[in-house]
């Protein structure tokens, strides 16, 4: 591997894993751009409702799409030259959203927009190699920090900016700001070769999914990401439906700015990172797992209380980040020179989850209400903690330990036997 070091042995400057971590938030905050405006963008093209939604659905099967397809590219090719190329991409695929006359065109560039804003899961893994070994969580971290404020604030960002200009300059500000992170990215990024050796992009594909035979530990974290991202995605899917309703009638633009809510939360990543760096990595996943599990209560409650229901999506969002962050310094140690084929298949997998939550939560509130959206979040947070427990359990086995609860159960029969003498 070739690579070139901003300060070689001093870490990743601060200066640069802010603009990382920016650029992270920017990239995939586009895909969220548009869910608070369907109803304007179908008035001013002419389409229905449905087909005002189908905008939703490209961006999520782009950016599935570039998961797959563009992210393990990080592994082949020099690192710099793909993160640029992709952010440029996006600025000009922004672009053709911007001008769109028609439905169909802006359904391509939404589509064309998310598939190559996975931009965002080059720099991830790409910060994470440039960090000091003992600082990688935190870096990761902070990056991640950027993207969930990215994914929280887009709602509100586009809300308030097609109150100024309509919705097309939602597209315009956002291109302008994806061809400046293009040109800073390219200023400022060492320069960084792949991994990858002579294998061919099929190869790197095969290989890619190979990674889930040849790494039980990307298994167990893949299971745990994605019911994470799905229990997290039950949240942010129902809340609207609640907030719009009795008793708070919220408007749509100050649902927009409930995403301020879940932004506290996400700024929290950085203690996890830290305390990842200290070796507690795994104490910080059950911690997460167990609050995301907690944390439902609070958010049932708030069905009438909006101080309740705030307090859970702050913690909420706060052990889903843990859990997340986690799992990424964990999966980052596996392989170095396969980070990104890693990081492909954990984020597709944790991509699915919430794809999954998200769809469960439409049928749920339909039949459920806030009551029962409450019980899938937490059926679904349970799933978390339980994937984490046996991922331990299979991991002391491997390890030839025992079981605690084997040794616990050894004890009692060691005590009863002698009392019995």
């Amino acid at each position: 591997m070739t690579a070139t070091r901003p300060h070689p042995g001093g870490g990743l400057p601060r200066g640069l894993l802010l603009l990382m971590s920016t650029a992270t938030g920017s990239a995939v905050a586009g895909n969220y751009f548009a869910q608070p405006l369907l109803d304007l963008i179908g008035r001013e093209l002419g389409v229905g409702p449905s087909s005002a939604a189908l905008v939703v659905t490209a961006a999520q099967g782009g950016y599935a799409l570039g998961l797959i397809l563009l992210v393990p590219l990080g592994d082949l090719m020099e690192r710099r030259r793909l993160t640029v190329a992709l952010y440029a991409a996006t600025a000009l695929f922004l672009l053709v959203s911007a001008t769109a006359a028609n439905g169909t065109v802006l359904l391509a560039g939404t589509a064309l927009t998310a598939l190559t804003s996975v931009g965002a899961q080059v720099v991830v893994p790409f910060a994470a190699t440039l960090a000091d070994p003992a600082e990688r969580g935190r870096v990761v971290g902070t990056v991640m920090t950027g993207l969930m404020l990215g994914l929280l604030l887009a709602r509100t960002a586009s809300g308030a900016l097609s109150e100024l200009g309509g919705w097309r300059t939602v597209y315009w500000v956002h291109a302008a700001l994806m061809a400046l992170m293009a040109v800073l990215l390219r200023v400022l990024l060492p320069r960084l070769g792949g991994d990858g050796g002579r294998l061919s992009y099929p190869g790197l594909l095969r290989s890619t999914v190979s990674m889930f035979r040849q790494e039980p530990l990307l298994r167990w974290r893949a299971g745990i990401g994605a019911s994470s991202l799905a229990a997290f995605s039950v949240l942010w899917t129902a809340s609207a439906f609640l907030l719009v309703g009795p008793p708070y009638g919220w408007t749509e633009s100050v649902i927009g700015l409930f995403g301020l809510v879940g932004a506290a939360g996400a700024l929290t990543a950085t203690v996890a990172g830290r305390l990842a760096d200290r070796g507690h990595v795994q104490t910080v996943t059950g911690a997460g797992a167990v609050l995301l599990l907690a944390s439902w209560a609070a958010i049932a409650a708030g069905t009438h209380s909006l101080a309740w229901l705030l307090a859970g999506v702050i913690v909420l969002d706060l052990a889903h980040q843990a859990v997340l962050n986690s799992s990424q310094n964990v999966l980052y140690a596996l392989r170095p020179e396969a980070r990104n084929r890693i990081n492909s298949a954990f984020m597709t997998s944790m991509f699915l989850g919430g794809a999954v939550g998200s769809a469960l939560t439409s049928a749920v509130w339909v039949s459920g209400g806030w009551t029962g959206v409450c019980v899938l979040g937490a059926v679904l947070s349970a799933g978390t903690a339980a994937l984490w427990a046996l991922e331990r359990l299979t991991a002391g086995r491997a390890a030839g330990r025992a079981p605690k609860t084997a040794a616990v159960r050894g004890l009692i029969r060691v005590l009863t036997t002698t009392k019995g003498e």
